[in-house]
């Protein structure tokens, strides 16, 4: 019998014990789920660098936005506040559209 201790998604239990398995759960406290959401999405992160493709990568990229959805709830916020935020950083500091590549700064 397979021990996997990670976080999964909400449906994997219901998933599993439908196709005639059992499985064993249990619901985390909140710092736990904090903890397991850092390396859920370490785990993520490494499938997205890992894509071949870009449907494999846009695949990872959706798990890692579900991912930051719950992260943002888990630290008392929520995505739209979250999107808020990004939105002021780009309006003082820019995305990344325009692809820029710092190479050095000189000290005057």
């Amino acid at each position: 019998m397979p021990t996997y201790n990670k976080l999964v998604r909400d449906f994997i239990p219901h998933i599993i014990e439908s196709s005639g398995k059992t499985c064993t759960t249990r619901i985390m406290h909140d710092d736990e789920f904090i903890t397991e959401l850092n390396k859920k999405m370490h785990e993520e992160l490494a499938e997205y660098v890992a894509a071949e493709t870009a449907e494999d990568a846009i695949e990872e990229l959706a798990d890692l936005l579900e991912l930051i959805h719950a992260a943002a709830v888990a630290h008392g916020s929520s995505f739209d506040e979250l999107e808020k935020v990004r939105l002021q950083k780009a309006e003082k500091r820019g995305g990344f559209d325009e692809r820029i590549f710092l190479i050095d700064v000189e000290d005057e």
